[in-house]
């Protein structure tokens, strides 16, 4: 008999995905393309003082080959991940899949930003199979302490 180790985060984690699933496709947030994606990239959201970041992973995922936009206050984020090409068909190879886990086909993922984002600076790179974004705040958005005259 196997053991296996029971991991109660990993479940919640699954679970908060596909409930975010369900309401992406009830709202429409991925404005039709939804239904066309066969995979969500898992993404990192970090805000600073003076910018936001985000952390998308796209392992097998050409940076270059990535639709990034931003219109409206809404970044949107598209490409596709080819599956593996390994030789000829599995059965020809002497190939046995035994578990696929990592999604591959299209993608598409949008993001509501606040009023506060400095649209012109947005920049992005990809390195190690990981997109980075970082989105500067509007200088007149950032916080500063101002100083009581006596």
């Amino acid at each position: 008999m196997a053991v296996v180790r029971f991991g109660p985060t990993r479940l919640v984690s699954q679970l908060q995905d596909e409930i975010d699933r369900v309401f992406t496709a009830l709202s429409g947030a991925e404005g039709g393309s939804a239904a066309a994606a066969t995979w969500i990239p898992p993404v990192d959201i970090r805000e600073y003082a003076d910018r936001f970041e985000l952390s998308v992973d796209l392992p097998g995922v050409d940076p270059e080959k990535v639709d990034i936009t931003l219109e409206d206050g809404v970044l949107s984020l598209s490409g596709e991940r080819s599956p593996e090409a390994r030789g000829s068909a599995g059965a020809e190879s002497g190939e046995t899949r035994l578990r696929a886990e990592r999604g591959h086909g299209r993608f598409a993922r949008r993001f509501v930003l606040p009023e506060t984002v400095d649209a012109e600076r947005v920049q992005a790179s990809g390195r190690n199979g990981v997109l980075e974004i970082s989105i500067p705040k509007q200088a007149k958005a950032q916080p500063r302490r101002i100083k009581v005259a006596a």
